[in-house]
């Protein structure tokens, strides 16, 4: 028997499946989570004084205006020795972080931002390489590799006793967590049916809200920024120990001929699934025909592929800079930044039904449903510009820029989670592996960058808000240029795009689920390509 039918006689999703959805899609996402946003809370900026009278007391300068003080205070910061400034500041707040320890401010203070975004440039490098490696020497070794690493420099991040080298623990945590992540969301979807590819991919994304509330509430409770970064890998290690015992994808094993030990995993299914008396004998997979490899070049030669290339990877680009830009400006918000950070991860909940349900709706569908979400969550944003900053009363108790930017980070992650799907519907299936890993490359930049874009409030307060708006606002204009996918047929092949059926020619997705598939692309990832229609 084929693959498919050894899913269907051991069981698509049952028990065991449950276990490894537990397992990959919940504990694991919960660190990866607190990994992504780690930057959020040991990044946090204490109140602070400066010794003013002590250090210009010889020159008369005893009383100063607000705005002399000020002056002066950034004149001395770039002057000042490291010394001088342990000496002379004097760090108020009840917690500690790489701010108040390596006194990142001033001049230093791009330094919070940079180890962020090397977080990002990391997950970059891992998705890249980690998938390839996947490919060809298996997914639970290079899982539990990545993972068994990701570990040991997510507890150097702790322990290091320089920015320097805190600042390359991060990349090395990106590299390790973005391969590790991608590997292992592969690696799930190649445990369960393909009618149950949309439920994982679901999953995962919504339990990496739950990581993000998980750490709001341990950073309330934890105030040494070394303690806090140190727990966010105990989880890791309990993770790491449970995949031990996990075996090793049945499709990767498959596609590789090795066809007795696919038949020993689908066993174990059958066993914790309670399907004792199936019997299964896998047939070798059929050889591929050769056919004209298509590269990443084809999507900018045809002038339909170009367009939907460009206006999809500035969509990814967006989504994945307002979606980490809106979470990691919580410190910026007014309140208490536990609170802030964990209604973050709250705003994210409800956005995955919601926008699951209105994509296979037809008078909303995929293309009115993704630019909908990109113009509500700019325009949420571009309003927070004109509230007051300082007013906290009448209607701006309620219409303020924390509940805004709630309101918009939630769209968002209902955008995010919709060009996934959109973007897999969009390319014919010769190049869908290629179009998918060039979108992703682009939001893995909007990542990188998105750290950056809260420090933009030195300029003046309400620009991340404005550069957040009119990103949004842009993205959801492009994408009405796009076609509707629901309910059309999708192009095999580049000449498809060539024959014109109500200007689009799509296939069902489902339709492209009966094909044989052994497995994932290594450019699948982070995706929720295979939605079932309700």
């Amino acid at each position: 028997m084929e693959i498919e039918e050894a899913f269907k006689t051991s069981g698509e999703m049952g028990i065991y499946q449950m276990y490894l959805c537990f397992l990959l899609a919940f504990l694991l996402m919960l660190y990866v989570s607190m990994e992504a946003v780690l930057i959020a809370l040991v990044g946090l900026s204490p109140p602070f004084q400066w010794d003013l009278q002590k250090q210009f007391a010889n020159k008369s300068l005893l009383s100063v205006s607000h705005i002399a003080e000020d002056r002066l205070f950034k004149q001395w910061l770039h002057e000042a020795s490291q010394n001088e400034m342990h000496k002379h500041l004097h760090f108020n707040g009840n917690y500690t972080s790489i701010i108040s320890e390596w006194y990142l401010i001033g001049d230093a203070a791009y330094k919070v931002s940079l180890a962020s975004s090397l977080y990002f440039v990391g997950v970059l490098v891992g998705a890249v390489t980690f998938g390839q490696l996947s490919d060809r020497y298996g997914r639970k070794k290079l899982y539990l590799a990545g993972l068994a690493f990701d570990i040991v420099f997510g507890v150097s991040s702790g322990l290091v006793p320089t920015y320097q080298l805190f600042a390359a623990s991060r990349l090395l945590v990106g590299i390790m967590n973005g391969g590790m992540s991608l590997v292992a969301f592969v690696l799930l979807n190649e445990y369960v049916g393909t009618s149950y590819w949309s439920i994982t991919g679901t999953l995962s994304s919504f339990f990496f809200a739950v990581g993000i509330i998980l750490y709001a509430v341990i950073g309330y409770f934890v105030h040494s920024w070394r303690l806090l970064a140190l727990l966010a890998n105990l989880l890791a290690v309990l993770v790491f120990f449970l995949s031990l015992f996990i075996p090793e994808s049945p499709r990767w094993l498959y596609s590789q001929g090795r066809l007795s030990e696919a038949e020993n995993v689908f066993f174990l299914i059958s066993k914790w699934n309670r399907n004792l008396k199936c019997s299964i004998s896998l047939t070798p997979p059929p050889k591929s025909k050769k056919e004209h490899k298509a590269s990443a070049l084809d999507l900018f030669y045809h002038r339909v592929l170009l367009q939907r290339t460009l206006i999809m990877m500035y969509t990814w680009f967006v989504c994945s800079l307002v979606y980490y830009g809106l979470t990691l400006n919580v410190g910026n918000m007014d309140g208490n930044i536990y609170v802030n950070l964990g209604l973050s991860g709250v705003a994210e909940l409800p956005s995955y039904p919601v926008c699951l349900y209105l994509i296979s709706r037809k008078w909303s569908g995929r293309r009115r449903s993704l630019a909908g979400f990109l113009l509500l969550g700019g325009l949420a944003c571009l309003i927070i510009t004109y509230v007051p900053e300082k007013q906290e009363t009448g209607l701006f108790a309620v219409v303020n820029k924390l509940t805004l930017s709630l309101f918009g980070k939630m769209v968002i992650s209902s955008a995010f989670n919709i060009v996934y799907i959109y973007s897999s519907e969009l390319y014919p299936t010769v190049v869908r592996n290629i179009g998918m890993g060039v979108c992703s490359t682009a939001s893995r930049v909007g990542g990188i960058l998105a750290p950056f874009i809260p420090s933009l409030k030195s300029i003046q307060w309400a620009l991340p808000f404005f550069v957040f708006g009119a990103a949004g606002l842009s993205a959801g204009l492009l994408s009405l240029l796009l076609p509707e996918t629901l309910q059309k047929r999708l192009p095999e092949t580049i000449s498809d795009l060539g024959e014109r059926c109500n200007g689009v020619y799509y296939q069902r997705i489902e339709d492209e689920l009966s094909l044989p598939l052994q497995t994932l692309g290594s450019e699948l990832v982070n995706t929720v390509l295979f939605f079932q229609e309700t």
